[in-house]
């Protein structure tokens, strides 16, 4: 027998498992470990693609750091600490620097999680914005894209000289990876450009994902190039992108070009977080990662995605996702009303709201796979969302006594492949 711990929100849960029965699915961090202050030091001076920091800095600049919110583990308080420090070394006042948080249309990022996220010494000296995607008081118009996308940003890019964006590479379920141009968009976009480009996602005509937008695929990705085009029209001056742990500390840092060094840590991220698998099982036990992976049902959504790679038609996933922040949105529940996933992506292509999108997403993987849910959610809830409840990993494996699958302990950070599939994986 052996053992693997799963991650329930701050806590865990340890899981006893026959290795006759299970393989877990883990990345492969090549014995990575947390970065010291002189490794980001030195990553932050051999920048891909582009000029030093220092060169690109000058006394009489201001800078505007774009950093992600609660839902994302990027290593923030410290790459923000040293990247504050290293700025004002270079000639350029406190007082002219700012920290605004690309919450997307997500909830405000409160006072304790700006103190956790930046450090106190950060928090109480460097000027905070709270960016509120549904304040049209907030927005810039930059135009228009290509493709009609209304690009409406945080005024904030605007008002300084220099924009730094920071963030982590992840996978992404339509986007293809996390991290890079989302800083910028969905990160700082007025609500109705966050529709517009996710809206991109979705195939209108069939009512299903539109061909190109998948997890890990950035090339022919309409959703991405999108978003790589909005933040064109800012034109960082600099980026961060970082690698985090299992414990949301930096293990590696791409720094410099905001295209280049963020292709760069997708590559190398797609090699050490993907595993080949002979084929699908009928079981798959998931965890999130604990938070902040889990703070929601939409934020767990992405392990149930990567789980269901993993999973043959008609066969079982167990979802550990504490969602101690509930669904993620007060209206999520309204898109379940529908009967079914063909109908919300009907009700979809009249009314398109992004959430809605996630929701018909979870659906379909519910109807096609028999989805048990361990979680802090109301089992009413739970139900209408067409996944079974369950209190603990026995009970929800109690009536599969036999069956062979995997563990997937950090299952939002590894994508299965069938060594067979016909799709290659490229960004």
């Amino acid at each position: 027998m052996s053992e693997v711990s799963l991650g329930f929100g701050t806590e865990s849960i340890s899981f006893a498992f026959d290795d006759s029965r299970f393989r877990v699915l883990s990345d492969n961090p090549q014995n990575a470990k947390p970065l010291t202050d002189v490794e980001i030091g030195d990553a932050l001076d051999a920048p891909i693609d582009s000029p030093s920091l220092e060169e690109i800095c000058s006394g009489d600049d201001s800078v505007l750091i774009v950093v992600s919110d609660a839902t994302r583990a990027t290593g923030s308080a410290q790459i923000i600490n040293l990247l504050v420090r290293r700025l004002i070394q270079y000639g350029i006042s406190p007082s002219n620097i700012a920290i605004i948080f690309a919450t997307g249309i997500h909830r405000a990022v409160t006072h304790q999680e700006k103190s956790e996220l930046l450090t106190p010494f950060i928090f109480q000296r460097v000027r905070i914005i709270d960016h509120d995607a549904y304040d049209s008081t907030q927005m810039a118009s930059f135009g228009m894209t290509e493709l009609g996308t209304p690009v409406e940003l945080n005024c904030a890019l605007n008002q300084y000289s220099l924009v730094i964006t920071t963030g982590a590479v992840g996978f992404h379920y339509f986007a293809g990876f996390t991290g890079g141009r989302k800083s910028i968009c969905p990160g700082l976009a007025s609500a109705r450009t966050i529709e517009a480009t996710h809206m991109l996602a979705l195939d209108l005509e069939t009512g299903e994902r539109r061909q190109g937008v998948d997890t890990a695929r950035l090339s022919g990705n309409v959703v991405h190039e999108e978003c790589e085009r909005i933040a064109a029209m800012v034109a960082p001056a600099f980026s961060i992108t970082t690698e985090v742990d299992d414990r949301g500390r930096a293990v590696k840092l791409y720094s410099g070009d905001w295209q280049a060094s963020h292709q760069a840590a997708c590559e190398e991220y797609l090699l050490t977080h993907s595993v080949l698998i002979d084929q699908q099982r009928a079981l798959v036990i998931v965890s999130s990662g604990g938070f902040p992976y889990d703070i929601n049902l939409i934020q767990a959504h992405k392990a149930l995605d990567m789980a269901a790679k993993a999973c043959h038609d008609g066969g079982t996933i167990v979802l550990l996702a504490e969602c101690g922040d509930g669904l993620g949105r007060p209206d999520f529940l309204k898109w379940f009303a529908e009967r079914d996933s063909q109908s919300l992506g009907t009700r979809l292509r009249h009314s398109y709201e992004v959430n809605g999108q996630t929701a018909w997403a979870l659906l379909a993987k519910a109807e096609r796979y028999r989805v048990h849910l361990i979680s802090r959610l109301p089992e009413e809830d739970v139900r209408l969302m067409r996944m079974i409840p369950a209190r603990s990993l026995n009970e929800a494996l109690s009536h599969l006594p036999d069956a062979t699958g995997y563990i997937m302990p950090r299952g939002a950070a590894v994508l299965p492949r069938v060594e067979k599939a016909s799709r290659a994986y490229s960004v």
